[in-house]
């Protein structure tokens, strides 16, 4: 993949992460994805791809209630998301699409 197409790439994920519909969800994608996506290879831009795919309610309930992730949705990227520590990296929303 050309090093532009990976750009635009990225740039998609990260307005998708600010957009998701459900206010706490912006903010923690969003975060997540200004943290991490700039610097994701190209696997991990695609599994990251993957996990976007997933619900807010879903999501929610893995990252602030620790429901179990089912085992066809677990993948590194998520894992990262779970551990991430939203509280201390928390966004006004100002710094969204740093790219």
């Amino acid at each position: 993949m050309s090093l532009e197409i990976l750009e635009n790439k990225r740039k998609r994920l990260i307005f998708r992460s600010w957009h998701r519909g459900m206010k706490e969800m912006d903010q923690v994608m969003g975060s997540f994805a200004n943290d991490y996506v700039p610097n994701f290879t190209e696997a991990e831009l695609d599994l990251y791809d993957e996990v976007l795919q997933n619900s807010d309610p879903d999501l929610y309930d893995w990252i602030f209630r620790g429901i179990e992730v089912p085992a066809d949705k677990a993948s590194e990227i998520l894992e990262k998301l779970l551990n991430y520590d939203y509280a201390s990296k928390r966004s006004t929303g100002s710094d969204e699409a740093k790219l």
